[in-house]
């Protein structure tokens, strides 16, 4: 499973000019299943999310997981994550998990996140999403969880 996590000091995500999900601090991540993923890879990606140390403490030092500050999380998914940009100048996405087996692992993240953590916000599966954010720092990190 691939993400990138940015923490934000906002975010939002926008389907055909309405707001489906917002959160103040915290962090974006924009998550992709790879064929072959399963569940027990959303676990790990939820579980390192929650405890990541990207925030800041009183020292200035990046040492608080988005838990530590009461953080919201804002779960999008985006398959363009599995590009494989090695063959020309057109991405290959045979990596990505077909549809519906993405669909089934990206609403699995969301369950986890919201039985672990009391602010998660969506973005809509296989939807043309406008995201918004305010990247904080800038803080952007780039994960595989296998």
């Amino acid at each position: 499973m691939l993400a990138v996590v940015q923490r934000v000091r906002e975010a939002r995500v926008e389907v055909a000019g309405e707001l489906i999900g917002a959160i103040g601090q915290g962090l974006l991540v924009l998550v992709c299943a790879e064929r072959g993923d399963t569940e027990t890879q959303a676990q790990r990606l939820i579980a390192k999310l929650l405890k990541l140390r990207i925030f800041s403490d009183e020292a200035g030092k990046m040492n608080r997981s988005v838990q530590d500050v009461a953080g919201g999380l804002l779960l999008v998914s985006q398959f363009t994550l599995a590009a494989d940009t090695s063959g020309g100048n057109r991405p290959s996405f045979t990596n990505a998990a077909p549809p519906d087996e993405g669909r089934r692992l990206y609403e699995h993240v969301v369950a986890l996140a919201r039985a672990a953590h009391p602010v998660v916000q969506t973005g809509e599966f296989a939807a043309d999403m406008q995201v918004h954010l305010v990247n904080d720092g800038p803080v952007t990190i780039p994960m595989t969880v296998r």
